[in-house]
């Protein structure tokens, strides 16, 4: 029997809430929205940890401006501070190397990744999933039993035709969703995506307003804490926090 199911309940054991920021495909700004979230509630005296779970593209470090995230070992991985978070990500150990891995590899590798991190005592730990609907989903809910989901989606009628599909997945596997973010919302807003909450009976957290000067702060928290996009992310937070399932 593979003891490491038990081992990362017990790394998890002082961390009182997991925040899993999913969507039903990438490039819809999950990763700024989740490093977004983490640094928020930083910024309320949280204990806050960001995990980046994306095994192929793993680019929480870009925004936060850590090329190459630390960690020390002592009876495990325990991950650096960045930006006042404790962060993990797979970029930490292969670096900008691809991860090339398939079928059993990537559960072997979440779960790996999730038993070596020794987290601590942590307010929050914000787990920026992979995109998508595939295995990895179903491993980090496998493995992340107390996860609350943050649905992240965007105006675009082909995003919120995958974001339906992941609501119903998430629906069927009974796992609990906090509501819905709205990224790069223009002026004037749209329908589509409040009609999206209201048919799945979902709660639309807040949106967030698309940013010309968002990615000239790339790398640099503290230009981040300044942006539009900062200030809309920090309103989901103060959301989040009455917005138990």
């Amino acid at each position: 029997m593979d003891p490491r199911p038990a081992i990362v309940e017990r790394r998890l054991r002082g961390v009182r809430r997991v925040l899993a920021v999913t969507g039903g495909k990438g490039g819809i700004g999950k990763t700024s929205v989740a490093v977004g979230l983490a640094l928020s509630l930083r910024e309320e005296g949280r204990r806050v940890g960001l995990l980046d779970l994306d095994l192929w593209g793993p680019s929480d470090h870009v925004v936060l401006g850590a090329p190459r995230p630390g960690f020390r070992e002592d009876g495990g991985l325990v991950p650096g501070v960045v930006a006042g978070l404790a962060f993990m990500s797979i970029a930490s150990i292969v670096g900008e190397r691809p991860a090339l891995l398939r079928g059993e590899d990537i559960s072997n590798a979440i779960l790996e990744l999730l038993a070596v991190t020794i987290w601590g005592e942590l307010d929050v730990l914000v787990v920026d999933m992979p995109p998508g609907f595939g295995d990895t989903l179903l491993d980090a809910a496998r493995y992340l039993p107390r996860a609350e989901y943050v649905v992240v989606t965007t105006p675009s009628e082909l995003t919120l035709a995958t974001t339906r599909k992941m609501l119903e997945l998430l629906r069927r596997l009974e796992l609990p969703v906090l509501g819905l973010v709205e990224n790069l919302r223009r002026d004037g807003g749209t329908g589509g995506v409040d009609a999206l909450a209201a048919g799945g009976d979902q709660r639309l957290l807040g949106a967030i307003g698309y940013d010309e000067g968002y990615e000239a702060c790339l790398g640099s928290p503290e230009r981040l804490r300044g942006t539009g996009f900062f200030r809309d992310v920090q309103v989901i937070a103060t959301a989040l926090g009455a917005a138990r399932a």
